[in-house]
């Protein structure tokens, strides 16, 4: 049993490694891919593309779990170990824009998809086999060790991360990693790929697999069972509402979207935050293993519901101490001074474009771009059609200029002058151009983040067993995968990009906490009134 969980949670670590390290190091990623944009679009672009990852992970839940279900766990989730270390290797080595033009977003893409493809076959491939060795009595405990493989891979990605930037500053220069240093993390993994295929080729098939095989029982069609036939089609629904919907708002809200909150709008450098959420991480791998255990004493639901329901309820909160602790100058300067952009509807557009081929150049979309890269919130006041944009900052006014129909050239000194007497006003308010690391409250910002720690580990650690108890032998890696990654994939993976999007189109910095907070009630609503307890159940 020891076997089987270290083999199993070692390259499921592994894969979230690889998957893990390029979402802590998006602004980077951003620079380099995507150099072509303006740095809120650039930014928007690459957390889209984090994303991206994700949304290819249905589709290698449907397609690995087929040939778990008709041919054997073990070799799918073999198969996908090996896709992910090639991939990651791969992206050590690609061109950057200023090299290669177009053509490097688009490999990076690629590189993202065969990532995403292969990280849908992995999970669920681990939990079942892990769970189908298992005594039914200690099911929770064993499989929140497949759980913790995401805290480890999460440490292990930003440990690595931070050890480059360290080494290289001191040896070289701080400029180096965003040069090149980046491509150290993506290029390491090869060696943890070796040790992760020789421990599995030390595993053999699960019981559950092999008894059914035998007999003859394996489904030979596993997506009609799964998807054509009500009894089964509905816990698919039912896992991914009353569980991933929370899953993947929880956990990537926790460990993802309150990095790019830090950095982008609280403005805490990036070290600093790889130190805390490294702390955050390493106590959460202890979680996984309680909530596991604390599950098969008193049930899956209750633990899981009480996790949902925590992050619920702390998300605003949570993220205004967070403000107040991490950046107590910009807090202060929000308070006293707070910002007003005054435009005519009309003249304001979203402000995403992946492409980079619109210009954002109207009076109103100049300030708002402004004020979106400072990371500072804003209320919007309706003018009259036709008016010019102005921004107050506090008793200040600033007028904007509109660059419509000027050469290029002329647009980006317009922009400039414009932004310049913002960020003069925003000095003068008192609102800081980055988080001062004197008046911050560590011991603060690490108890916020210790709270939704406890949150996503309550729902994560018991999930696996959870799901796997929820479906039947016979169709249970094709069921159990696809809802599972449509919840952490495009529920989850996409947390920092609509977040972000919602807090540039919208102005306040708290706004995108809307998205995250709508997929969790939907889980607390359906775990509380729906979901039956699954504790001990067999899998036979």
């Amino acid at each position: 049993m020891r076997t089987v969980v270290a083999a199993s949670s070692a390259g499921t670590a592994f894969e979230w490694y690889d998957f893990f390290i390029f979402g802590s190091l998006t602004q980077v990623i951003s620079k380099t891919f995507f150099a072509g944009l303006n740095d809120t679009a650039g930014y928007i672009a690459a957390l889209a593309l984090f994303g991206v990852g994700f949304a290819f992970r249905p589709l290698g839940a449907l397609v690995f779990g087929k040939i778990g279900d008709q041919a054997g766990r073990k070799g799918a989730f073999l198969a996908t170990v090996l896709l992910m270390g090639g991939a990651t290797f791969a992206i050590a080595f690609l061109p950057t824009y200023k090299q290669v033009g177009i053509a490097s977003p688009i490999l990076l893409i690629l590189m993202r998809c065969v990532q995403g493809f292969a990280l849908g076959g992995e999970y669920g491939g681990a939990a079942i086999y892990v769970a189908e060795h298992s005594p039914a009595n200690k099911r929770g405990w064993s499989t929140s060790w497949v759980q913790t493989s995401a805290a480890f891979g999460l440490f292990g990605a930003l440990l690595v991360i931070l050890a480059t930037r360290w080494a290289l500053g001191k040896h070289v220069g701080p400029e180096a990693f965003d040069a090149w240093g980046w491509r150290i993390p993506f290029a390491v993994s090869i060696g943890l790929l070796g040790v992760s295929v020789w421990m599995r080729l030390k595993l053999t098939e699960s019981p559950a697999f092999a008894a059914m095989k035998e007999e003859g029982q394996a489904s030979k069609a596993p997506y009609a069972e799964a998807f054509g036939q009500w009894k089964n089609l509905k816990l698919v629904i039912l896992a991914f509402l009353s569980m991933m919907c929370a899953q993947g708002a929880v956990w990537y809200t926790s460990f993802f979207y309150i990095q790019t909150f830090m950095e982008k709008f609280l403005k805490v450098d990036p070290v600093t935050i790889n130190g805390l959420m490294m702390t955050a991480t390493a106590i959460s791998a202890v979680f996984y293993v309680v909530f596991g255990w604390l599950s098969d004493k008193i049930g899956r639901k209750p633990v899981m519901l009480g996790g949902m329901t925590l992050a619920l309820l702390f998300y605003f909160p949570g993220f205004h101490l967070l403000e107040k602790a991490a950046n107590p100058a910009l807090a202060e300067a929000t308070a006293k001074a707070p910002v007003v952009v005054i435009a005519d509807p009309g003249d304001c557009s979203l402000q995403f474009d992946p492409v980079g081929k619109a210009a954002f150049v109207t009076s109103c979309d100049i300030v708002k771009g402004a004020l979106a890269n400072a990371g500072v919130s804003y209320a919007n006041q309706k003018a009259p059609a036709g008016t010019v944009a102005v921004v107050k900052v506090g008793g200040v006014e600033v007028t904007s200029k509109s660059a419509a129909g000027l050469p290029k050239a002329e647009v980006k000194t317009v922009k400039a002058g414009v932004e310049a007497q913002i960020k003069t006003a925003l000095v003068k308010a008192g609102y800081p151009a980055k988080a001062d690391p004197a008046r911050m409250n560590k011991p603060l910002m690490l108890l916020v983040l210790f709270v939704f720690v406890i949150a996503a580990t309550a729902l994560f650690g018991p999930l696996a067993a959870c799901l796997v108890e929820l479906f039947p032998t016979r169709v249970r890696y094709t069921a159990l995968s696809l809802p599972y990654h449509i919840g952490t994939g495009w529920v989850g993976g996409f947390v920092p990009f609509f977040a972000f999007a919602i807090v540039t189109a919208v102005g306040n910095i708290y706004a995108g906490l809307w998205y995250p907070v709508a997929f969790t009630l939907i889980s607390v609503l359906t775990t509380a009134f729906l979901l039956p307890e699954t504790k001990e159940r067999s899998l036979n």
